[in-house]
């Protein structure tokens, strides 16, 4: 893993347990010209005009003000002309994030002395706006009621108090159904982590496929239905059937949906421990994939899929 040296701004790489404390950056991809690659920090070019290095000195100021000595940013700690690293790095990106000393939301929208807007609110921690001096807007501790409106994480899983285990596929997969990626494909890859599933990157794959692919992969691992719960709408008390929302993003022959957008939220919920849920889930999710050629029915529970074809 390389991290960057808060005061020299220069590259160092460490290994596993010798890696030191760092602090992280989150933001969203500017224009590929105004971010500092690996490349640039390797040539001492992280004063070029555009936001990258607004980025990479405001993370590293920050970061020294916290008494941490190094920093991580995706733009220019992987080399991503090397695709066996960058593979690994996507790969390990979640435990990367997770081992952070803390983690900076860089939100390129908000103008100073403003409320955060719906498309910069996407993650969480210290944040700044985009001028020559970060400004704090808030931690995800005093924000995490607005966090939660916006991204329909539940505080619980933000803040910690549960494990993202406890969260249905489905939930977990309604997170990033207002999520945008630079790549298609990212928007599969960026949720390797939350289901703990490594995959190898197929850059040219499509975002559908890879998606697939994603699924795919979480189906070996779970037993938990709900990973083929799109289109469905709970509402109304508990027991009412679920509103058959839309199967027109599913594909023929297929149980997998195209895209994390048709996982409705309002499933998301419940989680699957709970069985009267798991129980209905299962019964709704067998009705209405049972046409497929892709599913046959077990006995064991009505409308339980025990075998998929994908």
């Amino acid at each position: 893993m390389r991290l960057i040296n808060v005061k020299t701004h220069k590259l160092e790489e460490f290994i596993d347990d010798c890696t030191p404390p760092y602090a992280i950056l989150s933001h969203t991809w500017g224009d590929d010209c105004e971010e500092l690659s690996f490349r640039d920090d390797e040539d001492g070019n992280t004063d070029k005009p555009g936001s990258g290095s607004v980025k990479f000195r405001g993370c590293c100021r920050q970061a020294a003000e916290d008494d941490l000595g190094h920093a991580w940013i995706n733009s220019c700690c992987i080399d991503k002309t090397n695709l066996v690293e960058l593979n690994e790095a996507i790969n390990s990106m979640f435990r990367w994030y997770r081992r952070a000393a803390i983690c900076y939301a860089f939100l390129s929208d908000v103008p100073s002395a403003e409320e955060p807007r719906r498309e910069g609110m996407r993650f969480y921690g210290t944040a700044a706006d985009n001028s020559t001096e970060w400004h704090l807007l808030g931690t995800k501790g005093n924000m995490s009621s607005t966090i939660t409106s916006i991204t329909g994480i539940a505080r619980e899983y933000l803040l910690g108090i549960a494990g993202l285990h406890k969260a249905s596929v489905a939930q977990r997969m309604s997170w990033a159904a207002n999520r945008d990626t630079k790549r298609n494909e990212d928007l599969a890859y960026c949720l390797l982590g939350i289901f703990n599933i490594t995959m190898p990157m197929i850059y040219g794959e499509g975002g559908q496929q890879a998606f697939f692919r994603l699924q795919e992969h979480i189906m070996k691992v779970t037993r938990d239905d709900s990973v083929l719960a799109w289109g469905l709408q709970k509402h109304g008390k508990s027991g009412d059937e679920p509103i058959v929302k839309d199967y027109s993003e599913g594909t023929a022959g297929r149980l997998l949906a195209k895209r994390p957008c048709i996982f409705c939220r309002l499933w998301s919920h419940h989680p699957p421990g709970e069985p009267s849920d798991v129980y209905e889930l299962s019964r709704y999710v067998g009705r209405h994939h049972s046409s497929s050629s892709a599913a046959t029915m077990g006995p064991d529970w009505p409308g339980r899929v025990t075998q998929l074809r994908t």
